[in-house]
Parts: C-alpha cells; sequence; structure tokens
C-alpha cells in the first residue's frame, strides 16, 4: 500500500489532507483514484488507514478508516554518532541507518576528521538535504518516523549528548573479545535507548578513547578486521538491529505462550 508522511494539522478529525508535491505523485505517477487507499504516517509512529475521497489540483482528501502503531520501529531508540567523513559517504550513511531502524543521527567533528564544517550556511545547507534522505529512507523502509539528523558536534559534546542514553558502545579496531561485544549488544537490546559512535576514516586518537571511557561508554570490537567509517557503523548497527528484533521476538513468543 501507498505510504506518505503527514503533517499532524494535515490529520484532521476523521481526515487526512495530502498536499505538495505527494499530490501528483498520487495523481500523475500512481494514477489512484477515489475508493482507492493509502497509509498516511504522522511521522511520529502512527500509520493511518486511509480510502481516497477526492483528488483535487493542489491536495488529496482521504477518510480515515483506522489508525494503528507502525509495526516497523525498534523498541529501543537507537542513536548513530557517526565521525564526519569526507565526500558523499554520509549520504551512504544517512540512507542505510535509517532503513536499519536508527532513530537519530549525529555527525561528530573528531580529531582525525579529513571533512571539515567550517561554514555554517554550507553545513545547514548540507544538513537538509540529509534530512531530506533520511525521509527518503523513511518512506521507503516503511519507517515510522523519520529519523532527525542533528547538526554536526564537537566529540565532547557527543560524549556529554549521549550521557542521557542507557548505554554508548563504542567500536575500535584496537579493542579485542567479540564475545564481550555481543554481551554489549544484548545488553543494549534490552535497555530504552543506546548509542553507538563511530571514529572517522583516519580512526580514533587513543586519548579520545580514554575520553569515551570516563564517560561511562563500553569499548567493543567488530571483529580482526579494519573497516572503513561507512562500514564499521553499519555492521555495528546491523548487528544492535538483530539483538533487539531477537529480544522482542523472544518477548512476544512468551507473552503468547504465557
Amino acid at each position: 500500500m501507498a505510504r506518505f508522511y503527514v503533517a499532524l494539522d494535515q490529520i484532521l478529525e476523521g481526515e487526512i489532507v495530502i498536499t505538495g508535491p505527494d499530490v501528483s505523485h498520487i495523481r500523475n505517477v500512481l494514477r489512484m483514484k477515489a475508493g482507492d487507499r493509502l497509509t498516511a504516517c504522522d511521522g511520529q509512529g502512527r500509520d493511518y488507514i486511509c480510502e481516497i475521497t477526492a483528488l483535487e489540483r493542489e491536495e488529496i482528501r482521504a477518510r480515515e478508516l483506522f489508525c494503528s502503531e507502525t509495526a516497523s520501529e525498534l523498541p529501543v531508540r537507537l542513536v548513530l554518532f557517526q565521525g564526519l567523513p569526507k565526500k558523499d559517504k554520509m549520504e551512504l550513511i544517512i540512507q542505510k541507518a535509517v532503513e536499519l531502524g536508527a532513530a537519530e543521527i549525529v555527525p561528530v567533528m573528531m580529531k582525525r576528521c579529513v571533512a571539515k564544517l567550517e561554514d555554517s550556511k554550507k553545513e545547514e545547507k548540507k544538513r537538509e538535504r540529509w534530512q531530506r534522505i533520511a525521509e527518503s529512507a523513511a518512506k521507503q523502509s516503511g519507517r515510522g518516523i523519520i529519523p532527525f539528523i542533528r547538526p554536526a558536534m564537537a566529540y565532547a559534546q557527543a560524549l556529554e549528548y549521549a550521557k542521557a542514553l542507557d548505554m554508548l558502545l563504542i567500536p575500535y579496531e584496537n579493542q579485542e573479545g567479540i564475545r564481550t561485544a555481543k554481551e554489549a549488544f544484548q545488553k543494549a537490546a534490552k535497555s530504552a535507548s543506546a548509542g553507538i559512535l563511530i571514529g572517522p576514516e583516519g580512526g580514533f586518537e587513543p586519548s579520545e578513547i580514554e575520553d569515551g571511557k570516563k564517560a561511562g561508554a563500553e569499548i567493543i570490537s567488530l571483529g580482526k578486521r579494519i573497516l572503513r567509517t561507512e562500514t564499521a557503523g553499519l555492521a555495528a548497527v546491523s548487528m544492535l538491529m538483530y539483538e533487539i528484533e531477537w529480544e522482542r521476538e523472544q518477548e512476544n513468543n512468551g507473552s503468547i505462550s504465557g
């Protein structure tokens, strides 16, 4: 079923009003008509199954049939802190992290970052593009929320921000013990919120790892291979997503059997 995001003020009593570029997509690309059904999502985890009642030039009106919580969202709020990479790698990271279930992505300026964000206007323009990529990925993957791309933070700011989360995991190439990593992912899967902090192309400075430890982060290994920054984040998010989904399935099976 076709899926569209709407703002809260587009959700009226018993009716959804769709405006903007989606109107042309519904009319001219999907060629939908009155009586067809679509899903409108409020971007905050609720889906509205609707039936189109009117297709006008600048808006589509649809009658709400029923509303439900989006089933695709992870029960753990997952935040990816990504050491700012060069060129367009951040676009790929955002797209895939959103597909995998990240609720928020924070670009982080670190000592070995090759890329720099020094012009505030250029930074905001880039962040707006990243936000559009996040929305497109959320729509494609059936997400119930549109993950937020935060303005870039300094490393110390990111560690301070992460203190509000239940756990912060930092994959580090010099860390050993994959069993410890598995245990950390399993623990994070049972929490309400968790963060993963990934270093940039040049990796972490040893002092940054020490600062992470002091901030309460768990330093983990992702295996014996050195991963690129765009690979490490997606690998870690995938591992945590699996543990979260597994934990949820076990809880659901337990409640059913009980």
